[in-house]
C-alpha cells in the first residue's frame, strides 16, 4: 500500500508533544481553503474536530470545503496518510497503523527517543522541514542582486583588498536582500545595513576602503550624502543603474553559467517570518530590560545572512535600528567575534552550522556572556537545537518553549524558541505553510502519488521507512 497513491489524508489537531509542552502551538497544517483544493482533486480529507480553532478556523469552515470531521479517537484509525504541523506525541504514535505515512515537522535529530519509537512502530515519516526544491529555483530578482553585488566587489577581489573593505548597504528591501547575502558570502572586513536618513557626519566609513551599495529606485538622497562620499573618494554602486544598463545581460549570463543545482532551499518554510518574529521578541525583551535605551541607536549584531537572518534584518530595519552589523564567516571566527560582541545590546544568531560542528564549535560562547556582553543585553537564537543537536549558542542546551520563553545567564537574557512565529505570527504562518504543503502534495512534488514516486527533494526527507502498509 505504501507504493500506491494515497486516497485520503487525516489532518490532526496539535496537542502537547515533546516540542509543544502545554499544547501552546495552535497552528494547523492545512487551512480550510487548502483542504478544498485537496477534496477537489478527489482526495478524502478527514479533519479532527477543533484542528483549526487555535488560529481562527472553525469546524464549519472545513465542512464547507467537504472535509469529514472526526474525533481524536477516530482520526488515526486506518489512515494511510497523517498530516500535522509539529511532531507527534508519543501516545499518538501508538494509535498509528503500521506502514502509514506521517507528514510533519519531525526533528529526528533533536528527539531520538521519538524517532526510535516511530522506527519500531514501522511508521513512514516525511520530515517537511527536510524537503528541498529539486532542482533549485533561482528567480530573476535574486540573480540581479547577486550579480550587482558581485560586480561591485570585483575590483576589490582583483586587487586583493576585499578583506579590508567596509561595505555599507543603504536600506533593507527585498531587492537588496540577495545582494546583502552575496556580500556576506565574500567576507569583507565589515558589512552593515544603515537606515536613512543619516547625515554624512554620522557615517562611520568613508574613503577608498569603503563601498556604499544602494538602490536609487527606493533610496532618495535627501541629505546629499552620496555626493559627499564620492568627493571623499568613497566607492558607490547603484543597483537600479546596474539593472538599467546590464540587468538582462547579467541575468542571462548567470543562468548560462550556473545550471540549476540538484537541490535548492526548503520547500516548506517560514524562515523569513521566523527571523522577523525572533527579532521582534528580542526588541521587546531589550526595551523591557533597558528601558532608557533608544533602540534606534542600539548596537545590533546579526550572525549569518541566510533566509532566517534576512527576516531578522528586515524586522530590525522596520523597527528603526539605524546601523545593523551583519557577521559572516570571518567575523564569527573565534579570533574576531569578541570585537563585535563587546558592548552589544542585541545579538541575533541566524548562522546555521553543519551537523559535524554542532556541539563542537560555538559561535557565542559562555565566556562571552560572562565577560563581553553587558548585563540586560539580549541574545536571540533563531537556529535552536537540543542536547543531541546543539545550537551555535553554547548557553542553549535545549530550546525554550512558550511556557518559559527565555532564561538569564550571567545577567544576559537568552531566548531560543521552538516555533518563533508563535510570537504573534501564528495565523499568517499557518496560512503560508498550508499553501506550501498543498503544493508539495498535489502539484510539483505530487507526494500524494505514493512513496515509490517521491521526487528527489522529498526522498531525502523520508527520515523513517519505507515500510509497507499492513
Amino acid at each position: 500500500m505504501s507504493s500506491s497513491r494515497f486516497s485520503s489524508i487525516a489532518l490532526v489537531k496539535e496537542i502537547e508533544s515533546p516540542e509543544n509542552p502545554g499544547g501552546l502551538e495552535k497552528r494547523v497544517a492545512l487551512v480550510p481553503q487548502d483542504v478544498g483544493k485537496l477534496t477537489q482533486a478527489g482526495i478524502k480529507v478527514y479533519v479532527e474536530y477543533g484542528a483549526g480553532e487555535g488560529v481562527g478556523f472553525t469546524d464549519s469552515e472545513y465542512e464547507r470545503h467537504n472535509a469529514i470531521m472526526q474525533t481524536a479517537e477516530q482520526i488515526y484509525k486506518e489512515k494511510e496518510f497523517i498530516i500535522k504541523f509539529k511532531g507527534p506525541s508519543l501516545s499518538s504514535i501508538e494509535q498509528m497503523h503500521a506502514g502509514c505515512t506521517l507528514f510533519c515537522m519531525a526533528h529526528f535529530h533533536s528527539y531520538p527517543e521519538r524517532a526510535k519509537l516511530l522506527q519500531d512502530r514501522r511508521i513512514n515519516v516525511i520530515a517537511m522541514e527536510e524537503i528541498d526544491e529539486s532542482p533549485k529555483v533561482m528567480l530573476d530578482p535574486i540573480i540581479l542582486g547577486r550579480q550587482a553585488m558581485a560586480t561591485a566587489l570585483m575590483p576589490f577581489l582583483n586587487n586583493n583588498t576585499l578583506s579590508g573593505l567596509q561595505v555599507r548597504v543603504i536600506e533593507w528591501t527585498e531587492r537588496l536582500s540577495s545582494a546583502i547575502r552575496r556580500c556576506g558570502n565574500r567576507n569583507p572586513r565589515t558589512l552593515q545595513i544603515i537606515q536613512p536618513p543619516l547625515s554624512f557626519d554620522e557615517l562611520d566609513a568613508c574613503g577608498s576602503d569603503a563601498l556604499y551599495f544602494y538602490d536609487s529606485q527606493s533610496f532618495v538622497d535627501r541629505l546629499d550624502i552620496l555626493t559627499k562620499l564620492k568627493n571623499n573618494g568613497t566607492h558607490l554602486f547603484d543597483l537600479f543603474e546596474f539593472e538599467r544598463q546590464h540587468g538582462q545581460e547579467a541575468i542571462a549570463a548567470y543562468r548560462e553559467s550556473h545550471p540549476p543545482s540538484k537541490f535548492g532551499k526548503r520547500r516548506i518554510q517560514c524562515l523569513h517570518e521566523t527571523g522577523m518574529a525572533g527579532a521582534r521578541y528580542g526588541i521587546k525583551l531589550l526595551t523591557e530590560n533597558k528601558p532608557t535605551l533608544d533602540i534606534t541607536n542600539a548596537k545590533a549584531v546579526i550572525l549569518g545572512y541566510g533566509n532566517v537572518a534576512q527576516g531578522a534584518l528586515h524586522e530590525l530595519y522596520n523597527q528603526g535600528f539605524r546601523k545593523i552589523h551583519v557577521l559572516g564567516r570571518s567575523q564569527t571566527d573565534k579570533s574576531c567575534i569578541d570585537y563585535w560582541l563587546k558592548d552589544v545590546d542585541l545579538v541575533v544568531n541566524g548562522a546555521e552550522q553543519s551537523p559535524e560542528l554542532r556541539g563542537v564549535n560555538f559561535l557565542i560562547r559562555n565566556n562571552h556572556l560572562q565577560e563581553l556582553i553587558p548585563n540586560q543585553s539580549v541574545v536571540i537564537d533563531l537556529i535552536g537545537g537540543s542536547v543531541t543537536n546543539r545550537s551555535p549558542v553554547e548557553a542553549v542546551i535545549n530550546c525554550n518553549f512558550m511556557t518559559n520563553p527565555y532564561f538569564v545567564q550571567d545577567g544576559v537574557i537568552v531566548s531560543s524558541l521552538w516555533g518563533w512565529p508563535m510570537m504573534g505570527m501564528m495565523r499568517e504562518t499557518a496560512i503560508r505553510y498550508s499553501g506550501q504543503i498543498v503544493d508539495v502534495l498535489i502539484e510539483h512534488e505530487k507526494v500524494i502519488d505514493g512513496l515509490d514516486s517521491l521526487k528527489p527533494g522529498v526522498q531525502k526527507a523520508l527520515v523513517c521507512g519505507p515500510f509497507d502498509y499492513q
